[in-house]
């Protein structure tokens, strides 16, 4: 049976037959090769397996190897299994048949007779690191990035070997860690030096005679000269302490909400005792199982997201509009603002300046910044030189004249419209008339701040999430009066400092907090109206999200999650909430719901002395659907205002504003698989088959 997928890009496996070094012998050199570029990784899909096996029906013909040798084109090795097919798997026998034939192509790489060396000259990830654990040995470059197996992050586990091969060759520690927790921990990535330091690779050379020094080592290792030593895997106690370490690592993360780690760990834990046909079965079943399910459908559609979309934002006006940025204004020094001014000199390398009330603020802002470019430095991020250059463009000022050649003013000053709309005419007093003036309010009416200016179609919203280096997302605020120059100009900004953006319009909290807001009033009114803390915290955690919403509380900071409410319940009185316990918090100065003194989370007993709760609470199921049934009914209220081009936007929002997880595809898949969307506006927000399994 032949999955129906859709045309491949094959990874071609190209043979040919060289002599080693130092009199070694024959060898046969098989170099990975789809035909593109390093901007198109190989892949692996049916058309790729039966080029491996082409190969190696080639290689297993040639008489007197005593070697076969395994790389990629330039820059890159391989990145794994075709995913874009996956939504064209419509029952698990297809899914199985795929498995079961990556096995058996990878698993030939060992009954050649001979030693098989992987060479991983760049990005090797899922697949592409699996054929290389396939190998007997294995070297990598130090220009290779992208190192990983991150099949989990995406609702998969390595399937093709990686669960029994990587823990029998590095012990299952440093197996839970690539395969788990990197994966769980945003993705992280190995380098090239730790790869070779966990056991992995074999050998570290230069990436600039990476093939060379191989080819020498290889021959070194045929001839006896050299010896690789590995560290001795133990298969005890430390086994399973590890595997039990990473399923609380998992239960911390994703609780039960994501399938696929739990699954990874029970066949780590199986790769202690299983034959490698047992463990490989093992995989078989579990990657057709996890093709099969919404989670796995979720991922690949915010992966998918994260990937195209980000990069090819919906609305953005020509490029051409844009106007060059060779100076920038920060109005305010305190924390955020601080994090800006910095980005700004990191990735736009101008000139920034920033002003504040008064000279202690500036300065304090000036000794932020300075002490995160000496942290580069002590880190081994940033030279001497380079530290020395960033902290000369930052500047700081009490006076706005600054700002006279300054083509981007970004204010971060306190969330007030007044303030800011004073602000912005003390700035606009002192610009020339081409410079671009943003806001990073997080809430407030963009058109409202503009709106007494004399060139307010040059004023967008351009606002960051905290912490600002770390998060990915910008939300492009297009006011009433706000031009194409203006958007422009913000996207080309935004894409210099490397975040991806997102176009939004103009109405209160825009996208992320807007949604953040109503979920987190209604699991605040279920504890005003006599909802204990823990049920109430606890009911979203079936669908694995990066904190718990007192947890989020406490980040934002109470009197912010205030403030942001009472905007809100202002422009729409009735689906906001603003909690009367919330606001005697934030006059006794608590920051926090909980307090960890005991080592567990408990209500802070001087939080729990000013809550005056009814006697009407709510199981946590009924926490649950209260807050998904107002995120599904505002969704649809943001898309019919036309808060965003299409519900696609609204899920990247949250993936990247938010760090809500892959698993639930953002936020809509998972109201749709759940029925939600359809018990509040009687339809779904996708298509089915879109970020789900096909109908």
């Amino acid at each position: 049976m032949s999955p129906e997928l859709p045309p491949e890009v094959v990874t071609e496996f190209k043979v040919r037959f060289l002599e080693l070094p130092l009199g070694a012998g024959k060898a046969a050199m098989i170099t990975m090769d789809n035909g593109h570029d390093h901007t198109r990784p190989n892949t692996f899909g049916l058309g790729s397996l039966a080029s491996l096996n082409a190969a190696l029906d080639a290689v297993a013909a040639e008489p007197g190897l005593a070697a076969v040798c395994l790389t990629g084109k330039p820059f890159i090795f391989a990145v794994g299994a075709d995913l874009s097919g996956v939504p064209f798997i419509d029952n698990r026998d297809m899914g199985l048949e795929i498995a079961q034939s990556g096995h058996a192509a990878f698993r030939r790489l060992g009954d050649l007779g001979v030693p098989t060396f992987a060479f991983v000259n760049g990005a090797a990830m899922g697949g592409g690191l699996e054929i290389a654990l396939h190998c007997n040995y294995r070297t990598v470059s130090t220009g290779a990035a992208a190192i990983a197996l991150p099949e989990c992050f995406l609702g998969l586990v390595p399937g093709w070997g990686g669960t029994y091969l990587l823990p029998n060759l590095i012990g299952a520690k440093g197996a839970v860690k690539v395969i788990v927790e990197n994966a769980l921990n945003q993705n992280r990535m190995l380098k090239p030096a730790e790869m070779a330091g966990m056991g992995i690779a074999d050998a570290l050379f230069e990436g600039a005679d990476f093939l060379e020094q191989s080819l020498l080592w290889t021959a070194g290792v045929l001839n006896g000269d050299v010896a690789v030593e590995r560290a001795e895997v133990d298969r005890g106690a430390d086994w399973d302490a590890a595997v039990a370490k990473g399923r609380a690592f998992v239960a911390g993360k994703v609780g039960a909400a994501a399938p696929a780690p739990l699954r990874a760990l029970d066949l780590i834990e199986l790769a202690k005792t299983a034959t490698a046909d047992e463990a490989y079965a093992a995989e078989d079943e579990a990657l057709a199982d996890l093709l099969m399910t919404e989670e796995l459908r979720s991922g690949l559609y915010a992966f998918d997201l994260v990937q195209k979309r980000a990069k090819r934002p919906v609305g953005v006006p020509d490029k051409s509009l844009a106007r060059k940025v060779t100076k920038v204004g920060v109005v305010g020094a305190g924390l955020m603002a601080s994090q800006m001014a910095l980005l700004f000199a990191q990735r736009l390398q101008v000139p920034v300046v920033m002003t504040d009330l008064d000279q202690a603020r500036v300065d304090k802002g000036l000794a932020y910044c300075h002490a995160q470019i000496d942290g580069m430095v002590a880190k081994g991020r940033a030279s001497e030189g380079k530290a020395n250059r960033l902290k000369g463009l930052i500047t700081g000022s009490t006076e706005k004249a600054g700002f006279a050649d300054a083509d981007f003013v970004i204010e971060a000053v306190f969330e007030d419209l007044k303030v800011k709309q004073q602000v912005f005419a003390e700035v606009e007093a002192v610009v020339t008339a081409e410079c671009i003036l943003a806001t990073n309010t997080s809430s407030l009416s963009v058109t409202a701040m503009a709106e007494n200016l004399a060139h307010p179609e040059r004023v967008v919203g351009f606002h960051f999430f905290n912490p600002v280096a770390v998060m990915p997302l910008v939300e492009i605020v297009r006011a009433d009066q706000t031009d194409d120059a203006a958007v422009a100009t913000a996207f080309a900004v935004g894409k210099s400092l490397k975040k991806s953006c997102v176009l939004v319009s103009d109405k209160p909290a825009f996208v992320v907090n807007r949604l953040l807001t109503r979920f987190m009033g209604e699991v605040t009114k279920s504890v005003d109206e006599g909802t204990e803390f823990a049920t109430a915290d606890n009911a979203l955690a079936p669908l694995g999200l990066p904190m718990t919403p007192f947890t989020l509380l406490q980040l934002v900071g109470p009197a912010v999650a205030y403030h942001v409410s009472e905007t809100m319940k202002e422009a729409y009185p009735d689906r906001f909430y603003v909690s009367d316990n919330l606001a005697k918090i934030v006059e006794a100065g608590k920051g926090a719901i909980w307090t960890w003194d005991s080592g567990k989370p408990e209500v802070d007993p001087e939080v729990a002395a000013l809550f005056v709760q009814g006697d009407a609470p709510l199981t946590s199921d009924e926490v649950r659907a209260r807050a998904l049934e107002s995120l599904a009914e505002e969704i649809q209220i943001m898309l019919d205002e036309g808060v965003v081009a299409e519900a696609q936007d609204i899920d990247l929002c949250m993936v990247m504003g938010a760090g809500w997880p892959f698993h639930i595809g953002g936020i809509t898949p998972y109201l749709d698989r759940t029925g939600v969307s359809e018990k509040v506006n009687g339809k779904r927000f996708l298509p089915q088959g879109v970020a789900s399994l096909p109908a």
